[in-house]
């Protein structure tokens, strides 16, 4: 049985073991998080907040990261038939649907106003370029129905930790 709720682990502050943890994760050094936003039932991260900027001083894309190597796994299967068209024309035919998505990336930019840009660094309206973000946005700043629907799609958040698996 899977979550679609964050863990009861404490979120904020990272310690040392968070920054092993999300290279771990990710497979690479990750950008320095501003803070951690969602955790597993192991307490592993699970959503990142990125401060505006790289250490380079280059915009980063997005405000959320989802790290779960489980969970991005889930939400790739689900890029991966489809998902960003169907979402995107599912707007094109829903207004409701639509107007929920803007908001959300006004909330998105609203974060960010020197840079403008929306969920998964999109500067046009209704774009979707990554559901992994969107995913990331519903954990971190809910409430965002659409997101919630795409972690609900991909079985929602691990109840056990993909990384503690054998």
């Amino acid at each position: 049985m899977r979550s679609v709720t964050p863990s009861a682990y404490p979120v904020g502050v990272i310690d040392p073991t968070d920054l092993v943890y999300l290279e771990e994760q990710l497979g690479r050094t990750p950008y320095p998080p501003a803070r951690i936003v969602c955790r597993c039932s192991a307490g592993r991260p699970v959503v990142v907040e990125q401060p505006p900027t790289t250490p380079d001083g280059e915009p980063f894309p997005t405000a959320y990261w989802l790290c779960c190597p489980g969970l991005i796994h889930e939400v790739s299967v689900l890029e991966s038939a489809g998902g960003v068209r169907a979402l995107e024309e599912r707007m094109a035919e829903d207004d409701e649907l639509a107007a929920v998505f803007d908001a959300a990336m006004e909330r998105h930019r609203a974060l960010r106003p020197e840079y403008r840009l929306g969920i998964g660094g999109v500067r046009s309206e209704r774009a979707v370029k990554c559901l992994h973000a969107h995913v990331a946005f519903a954990l971190a700043n809910p409430p965002y129905p659409i997101g919630a629907a795409v972690l609900a799609d991909a079985g929602g958040i691990p109840t056990t930790c993909c990384m503690e698996r054998a």
